[in-house]
């Protein structure tokens, strides 16, 4: 059995991202580790949440641990940055940042893991970070960086099929619907660019559970969880990925076993 180490930049993006593929991967022997670069300390705070004297990082920790007993994660370990905040915040530029972060210093924290899992399998996100996050930008560049440094033999970038996704935006407009993710926000890659599809529709239970366990950060009211039964399978039944040297097109549906 192989090992799948899935790198991530904030706790809920491991259940949104790869859920189907990590709880598929466990399902079926392998070892599955999740690494978060920060504890999402820049998440909005919903009011009587908290505590008295809990800090959002503390309970979103807790929050992984949880997801990730359902998606059946055997090892949780989070790299020690700052959340960054939206692109353009002042935060950005923190000096203990996950975006600031020198790239070799946070691809050595990662690749110490890889190596002591010897892992087989390394999802990061794509170059843009899928909608354009600083920390999620900074997952690939260190992601990338550090399976050179360990020599993790595969690579595959989370990212979304954009033009389903628009194709999808436009068939819901067509029919009066409304909601959903903002139209004016560019998302993934074009359908030409992703070289994986992985079929998670088995795990829909999963990932929504996954999701749920996130209840900071994902509400009941939200996008995510609103969605009717067959609406969450058409956005969250199907995990894409872009490995280099595959393509073009789709020529892998099974990450663990390369094909």
């Amino acid at each position: 059995m192989a090992t799948l180490v899935t790198f991530h930049a904030h706790p809920d993006d491991e259940a949104i991202m790869t859920g189907g593929v990590m709880r598929k991967a466990a399902d079926e022997g392998h070892r599955v580790v999740l690494v978060v670069a920060t504890r999402g300390e820049k998440g909005e705070i919903p009011e009587g949440l908290l505590d008295d004297g809990e800090q959002l990082a503390d309970r979103r920790v807790q929050e992984t641990r949880a997801a990730a007993e359902v998606l059946g994660v055997s090892r949780v370990e989070f790299l020690g940055y700052q959340d960054s905040g939206m692109m353009g915040d002042p935060s950005n530029d923190g000096p203990d940042t996950f975006w600031s972060a020198p790239v070799e210093e946070a691809a050595e924290r990662l690749a110490a893991i890889l190596r002591a899992e010897s892992a087989d399998v390394l999802t990061v996100y794509d170059d843009f970070g899928v909608y354009g996050h600083p920390d999620h930008i900074q997952v690939h560049r260190v992601g990338m960086r550090a399976a050179e440094l360990a020599g993790t033999p595969r690579v595959y970038q989370g990212s979304a099929n954009r033009d389903r996704m628009r194709r999808a935006a436009e068939a819901a407009r067509a029919a009066g619907e409304e909601g959903g993710p903002d139209e004016d926000m560019i998302i993934g890659k074009p359908e030409a660019e992703l070289t994986a599809e992985v079929d998670v529709t088995a795990y829909l239970k999963v990932k929504r559970a996954a999701m749920r366990a996130h209840r900071s950060q994902i509400s009941e009211e939200s996008f995510f969880l609103a969605l009717p039964d067959d609406k969450f399978g058409e956005a969250f039944g199907t995990e894409w990925f872009i490995r280099e040297g595959q393509g073009p097109g789709v020529t892998e549906t099974d990450l663990m076993n390369g094909r």
